[in-house]
């Protein structure tokens, strides 16, 4: 798995294609949410591709602070369904929360998480901060990263 970090302007049709495809795939199908994905923060956010055998199945994208939360943050976290098992979505979190210190030369993150992934997040050090509150009908928390 390689791991990239693109500006939206960098991003080929296809890699664009392929990412609205993993995240309609997994957040619209396999959740059965119907929500609005495409929400024009894609352009001002760092997108961070896991690619494996010419494929994405790793994906972030990432905000400097200000530009979603006051912090910087993580959203549209996603591993493809059959990938799951490789810890693949660790790494993509590793390599954002890492893109963000590199690239916004800032340690705080804040993420508005599934309620149901919270110990996924716990184990890359969020604290839950609030209580929970729905975001296109999934219960979601606010977590903050120091």
């Amino acid at each position: 798995m390689e791991y990239f970090v693109k500006k939206f302007s960098e991003l080929t049709t296809t890699e664009l294609y392929k990412i609205l495809q993993l995240r309609s795939e997994v957040f619209v199908v396999e959740q059965d949410c119907i929500y609005q994905d495409l929400d024009f923060k894609d352009q001002k956010s760092l997108h961070i591709l896991g690619v494996k055998d010419n494929s994405i199945v790793a994906y972030t994208r990432i905000f400097k602070p200000g530009d979603y939360f006051d912090n910087a943050s993580i959203g549209r976290v996603v591993v493809a369904s059959l990938e799951r098992k490789n810890n693949y979505g660790h790494e993509v979190m590793k390599a954002s929360i890492q893109a963000i210190k590199d690239y916004f030369k800032v340690d705080k993150i804040t993420i508005s998480a599934q309620v149901y992934l919270k110990k996924f997040y716990e184990s890359h050090q969020f604290k839950q901060v609030g209580v929970s509150y729905l975001e296109d009908g999934i219960p979601h928390i606010e977590m903050l990263r120091n």
